[in-house]
């Protein structure tokens, strides 16, 4: 059985990040880290400086290091908007 997702789009102001399929994010929020996860209620919040995880539908993890910038999420398709960002290979 297929478990649900979301479209996620990581840009930064001169270049796409990322985009893909996504079954849960973690963004590190002004007000502290908050996951998102498929049909989660609209939110545009500020997020700042830290991590972004996404979860891919296979169970792998993507690390992309931001700066300050804000998150849309509606309709299961997460827009996250930073000045600069890029993806993070990290070691197991």
């Amino acid at each position: 059985m297929a478990g649900l997702t979301m479209q996620v789009n990581i840009v930064a102001a001169d270049h796409p990040v990322w985009h893909g399929t996504a079954k849960s994010v973690t963004i590190p929020a002004s007000e502290g880290g908050m996951g998102i996860l498929p049909n989660h209620e609209p939110v545009l919040t500020v997020i700042k400086e830290g991590t972004i995880v996404v979860v891919d539908p296979d169970g792998s993890r993507r690390s992309f290091e931001v700066t300050d910038g804000f998150i849309s999420f509606d309709s299961n398709k997460l827009t996250v908007a930073v000045a600069r960002g890029r993806d993070v290979k990290m070691a197991e």
